[in-house]
C-alpha cells in the first residue's frame, strides 16, 4: 500500500498535460494532469499509459492521511498544513471516455459562482421512483416533490429506491414514541440489523436529540445511552433528528436521490435505463 502523494514533472515533452500524479489508491493509480495542484480551478486529468519513471522529477511529496473511495469520488487528505484537502472525481464524458477532474473545496465553489442548490429536486433529478412499503401507515406522501410514489413489500426499511432491481438505499421512519417502545421491547435493535445489511441505510426521526432528555424523569438518560450504543455498534446506519415531520419527509426524499444519483453516476451498466437529470446543476 503506498502511503504518499507525490507529484512529478511528465518526462514526456509533447504531452499536453504535463505532470505525473501517483495517487496513493490500492498499489497506485498514476494520472497525467494539467497542474500540480488545483489552487484556481479544477485541473483536468486522465490516467497515464505508463508506469511511474523509475526516476521521476519530484516537484511534490506529501505523506497521506486519508485516501479513500466513495463512489465516484476518491477522497484525499495530507499530512501538511496547507493544501492538503482535496478530491478526485472520475465521471464519463458522453461519449463514454472517462474523465477525472482534481478539485478542492474552493475551486469547486468557484466553478459554480452564484448557483443555487435547487429548491424541489434531489441531486439534480428531475423525477425518480420511491418505493414506500406496504405496511407503512400514514406514511410520507411526497406532495409537491419530483417523484413517483409506487407501494410494495420492502424487507427492510418504510421507503427506498430500487437499482437495476435491488433495493440500494432504505429510510426507516420513526416518532419518539416508536423509538422509545421499540428500544423498551427490544424491537430496534433487530431492525438496526436489518438496516446495517444494506449498502445505505437511514433512520429519520419527526423530532429532535432534546426531546429525548424531556421524556419522565430518567427515561431520557436511559434511552440516550441505548442510542449511543447502538449507533456504535451498527454505525453504517444514519441517524437524522428533525424537528417536524415535513422536514423528515424532505430529509428522505433527499437522502434517497442523492443515495440514487450515486449509483447513476457509477459506471457498471452505462446501457441501463436512468432517470432525468438537470445537467446544468451538477
Amino acid at each position: 500500500m503506498i502511503d504518499r502523494f507525490v507529484v512529478a514533472r511528465n518526462p514526456d515533452p509533447d504531452s499536453t498535460l504535463p505532470y505525473l500524479l501517483r495517487l496513493p489508491l490500492g498499489d497506485g493509480i498514476v494520472l497525467r494532469a494539467r497542474q500540480p495542484w488545483p489552487r484556481t480551478a479544477k485541473v483536468y486529468c486522465h490516467r497515464a499509459d505508463d508506469d511511474w519513471p523509475v526516476e521521476p522529477d519530484i516537484v511534490d511529496d506529501a505523506g497521506v492521511l486519508l485516501c479513500e473511495r466513495h463512489g465516484v469520488a476518491v477522497e484525499l487528505v495530507l499530512d501538511r498544513g496547507r493544501e492538503n484537502r482535496s478530491q478526485f472525481v472520475f465521471t464519463r464524458l458522453a461519449n463514454g471516455r472517462e474523465a477525472i477532474f482534481w478539485q478542492t473545496a474552493k475551486t469547486n465553489q468557484a466553478s459554480r459562482p452564484g448557483v443555487r442548490v435547487p429548491g424541489r429536486r434531489a441531486s439534480s433529478l428531475t423525477d425518480f421512483e420511491i418505493c414506500v412499503d406496504t405496511r407503512e401507515r400514514y406514511g410520507f406522501t411526497f406532495k409537491n416533490k419530483p417523484v413517483t410514489i409506487t407501494k410494495r413489500a420492502l424487507p427492510v426499511g418504510d421507503y427506498g429506491v430500487f437499482w437495476h432491481g435491488a433495493l440500494v438505499a432504505t429510510v426507516e421512519r420513526k416518532s419518539l414514541a416508536d423509538l422509545t417502545h421499540g428500544v423498551s421491547d427490544g424491537s430496534f435493535p433487530f431492525q438496526l440489523a436489518a438496516l446495517s445489511s444494506m449498502p445505505l441505510a437511514a433512520v429519520v426521526l419527526d423530532a429532535r436529540w432534546s426531546a429525548v432528555m424531556k421524556l419522565e424523569a430518567g427515561r431520557g438518560g436511559w434511552l440516550a445511552e441505548q442510542l449511543a450504543r447502538l449507533q456504535v455498534r451498527h454505525p453504517n446506519v444514519s441517524f437524522a433528528w428533525c424537528d417536524t415531520r415535513a422536514l423528515a419527509e424532505d430529509w428522505t426524499f433527499r437522502f434517497l436521490g442523492a443515495a440514487l444519483a450515486q449509483r447513476l453516476d457509477q459506471p457498471d451498466d452505462p446501457t441501463a435505463p436512468r432517470p432525468d437529470r438537470d445537467q446544468g446543476t451538477l
